[in-house]
């Protein structure tokens, strides 16, 4: 719930922030096309009043420029009005001082515009530009080509303080801006109910799944459970009673080849009852708290002379640390021995478990050709994913996996975890 709280906040800042940014610069060419528009009306409404006299500095002809300009043209936003010829010779300005005056950098731009064409840009004031505008101050200015008569090139000018481009975004933000945040609350206050709601759906589905997986594992462990009893209880009590009555007979034969047959038979009959018993642990591991770690251990490794694996094992006949650690050392055993097995190509194999302060250690060595640190990134690439679950095993039980070179060839896995 929390992070689709955090979340909401984090889409309402973004597109906020996005449309506000949006907004500003819609309103700014909003007010930049609307100063290029006055500047059209400006001329449209001039451009009758102007005849070919006013190239020439005819006094009558700029009284009609200056009555228009006076009349319709100063008035906020335009603070400065300007009317140039082809030379770039003030014809005439709001500012008296300036008429007649020769701006060369303006020639350009009166003949390249053409009658009715508008151009429109921001400056920062001059000294020169605006009479009362101090230095710096950013204006935008509007150029309008306009035509006398005879079609001599004549350009209009006018100036309007920039802030007023910024008071009309302002203006348009006060406006649309609430609108917007109004809208993105409701979207928010309604996207985090839902996102609350689909977040409780996944998190009961995922207690449906855990739930169904839990009771899948526990009838497979039930499953597990009865067919290591039936094989205890049948074919493993059979072989042992059969083991005791062949060595019983082999006691009482005084034929010593036909008594060494039946002693041969009976160690056979043991061995298929160690193998059958390493295989009831493999499918379902005993009661570690009832039955001690060290007979487990033993009961693990029955079966591998049999395959040709000598065992050496060095397991304190008390040992115990603890259930959950009893647990996590015979399941990290078990996944060693399937390795020795299956890769190692060893003849030997030693098993040693000991305390190491407050942790308890398993330590699998054997002798066979080794597990390089590339072997294991490659197991791991090809999906032998066996270390790799078991490492996590251990770490989620406060414990630590150590796979690696033994001394003297072969490999080493070491086991930690904390002991009760």
């Amino acid at each position: 719930m929390l992070l689709a709280v955090v979340l909401g906040l984090v889409v309402l800042v973004l597109v906020g922030g996005v449309g506000i940014a949006v907004l500003s610069r819609v309103a700014r060419d909003e007010s930049v096309q609307e100063a290029q528009g006055l500047a059209a009306v400006s001329g449209r409404i001039l451009q009758p009043r102007i005849d070919d006299g006013i190239v020439g500095g005819d006094a009558g002809s700029t009284l009609k420029v200056e009555g228009i300009a006076t009349d319709a043209i100063l008035h906020d936003p335009v603070i400065a009005v300007r009317l140039y010829g082809p030379d770039g010779t003030v014809l005439y300005a709001d500012d008296v001082k300036l008429i007649g005056r020769s701006f060369a950098s303006s020639a350009p731009l009166v003949t390249a515009l053409a009658p009715g064409q508008v151009e429109t840009e921001r400056i920062s004031a001059s000294a020169s530009d605006v009479s009362g505008v101090p230095a710096g101050t950013p204006l935008l200015v509007s150029r309008v080509g306009m035509r006398t008569p005879d079609g001599t090139p004549l350009m209009l000018q006018t100036f309007q303080r920039f802030s007023s481009v910024a008071d009309s975004r302002r203006h348009l933000l006060e406006t649309f801006a609430p609108v917007l945040i109004v809208a993105l609350i409701a979207m928010v206050a309604l996207l985090v109910p839902l996102a609350w709601i689909l977040a409780r759906r996944v998190e009961r589905a995922s207690a449906d799944r855990e739930l169904a997986m839990r009771r899948a594992l526990e009838i497979s462990d039930l499953e597990r459970r009865r067919i290591a009893a039936d094989l205890h209880d049948g074919p493993v009590q059979e072989l042992a009673g059969l083991a005791m009555g062949l060595a019983a007979d082999a006691q009482r034969l005084l034929d010593e080849r036909e008594r060494e047959t039946l002693t041969e038979a009976a160690d056979a009959v043991r061995g298929s009852i160690r193998t059958l018993r390493s295989a009831i642990v493999g499918i379902y591991p005993p009661n570690l708290r009832a039955s001690g770690l060290a007979p487990a251990l033993s009961d693990l490794t029955a079966r591998l002379p049999s395959e040709g694996l000598a065992v050496s094992l060095d397991v304190p006949p008390t040992a115990g640390y603890g259930a959950d650690a009893d647990a996590l050392l015979f399941r990290a055993c078990q996944e060693a021995l399937r390795n020795v097995e299956e890769h190692a190509d060893a003849a030997n194999v030693s098993l040693r478990v000991f305390r190491d302060g407050d942790r308890a250690v398993l330590e699998v060595r054997d002798d066979g050709r080794g597990l390089s640190e590339h072997d294991a990134t490659a197991a791991r690439v090809d999906d032998h994913v066996g270390l790799t679950l078991l490492e996590a095993v251990l770490r989620d039980g406060g414990g630590a996996l150590h796979v690696g070179p033994a001394d003297g060839g072969g490999t080493i896995l070491r086991a930690e975890v904390p002991a009760a």
